[in-house]
């Protein structure tokens, strides 16, 4: 265990453990002094592609901010958990969602003792960790959530090279997306909309030259269609990473207020 100023740490917490694969862990980060009072939980999926990355590590843009991506969630008065999952080297799809849903039913059955309320259960999700929690909060048999934020997000394999080999998602459904239809069609958030979905925020850079912009805006009209709430950020001449935008901090300001207003209502319910 850790201690950084004004913020209680516990790393390599076992969550959970797959025969054949190295136990699966997550980190939690807390306001000090942690355990004081019950706090809603915000489970953070880290990016990376599915393929490379950490649990430990925020995201790319938010790596000099002082206070941290994490502290400052925290600082809003929130318990953080960092699952990790399985990258694509090590499973295919469905693994890592298996992975992130596993995680976030032992956050909630655990819920007394981490002091955290399972009913304000928040994800936040970057590029490959965006999908995971978008498809999280919208799957069937999913644990219920209370609100997803998406940044920068695939949503629709289909709408992508059907023939590369070596994309990162390629490597998610093990091959060519055209030689696996159903399961890249299973891994896309698009075909899973509902109108019970939690309220949804998507953000992206409108110039996007990693992920289209349009993946985002397909979720958010899927979403529209059945009537689930949505909202959509298009952050205009940003790439991938926000890049290009001089007042990235601002994004990330407006993702942290739709999760204190959100959590604001359901703390009242």
């Amino acid at each position: 265990m850790n201690t950084t100023v004004g913020q209680h740490v516990e790393r390599a917490v076992v969550y959970a453990e797959r025969e054949g694969y190295r136990a699966l862990e997550l980190d939690l980060y807390g306001p000090e002094p942690f355990g004081d009072g019950v706090r809603p939980l915000v489970v953070y999926i880290h990016g990376g592609g599915w393929r490379v990355s950490h649990r430990s590590r925020a995201p790319r843009e938010t790596r000099e901010w002082t206070p941290g991506f994490f502290e400052r969630i925290t600082d809003a008065g929130f318990v953080v958990a960092a699952p990790g999952y399985r990258l694509s080297a090590e499973a295919i799809f469905p693994a890592q969602l298996d992975d992130v849903l596993t995680a976030i039913r032992w956050l909630q059955d655990n819920a007394g003792p981490l002091r955290v309320d399972r009913g304000r259960t928040y994800l936040y999700g970057f590029s490959g960790g965006g999908a995971l929690s978008s498809l999280a909060g919208l799957v069937e048999g999913a644990p219920p959530v209370a609100g997803v934020v998406s940044v920068y997000p695939v949503t629709d394999l289909l709408a992508l090279d059907q023939e590369k080999t070596d994309s990162f998602e390629a490597h998610l459904v093990g091959g060519p997306i055209g030689a696996h239809i159903e399961l890249a069609r299973a891994a896309s958030a698009v075909y899973h909309a509902h109108g019970g979905a939690p309220p949804f925020l998507l953000q992206h850079g409108a110039d996007d030259t990693w992920v289209p912009c349009q993946q985002s805006v397909s979720l958010a009209a899927a979403l529209r269609a059945v009537g689930a709430p949505v909202e959509l950020e298009v952050v205009p001449g940003a790439d991938h990473f926000f890049e290009g935008v001089p007042d990235v901090e601002s994004i990330y300001t407006r993702a942290l207020t739709f999760l204190v207003d959100l959590d604001s209502a359901a703390a009242l319910t």
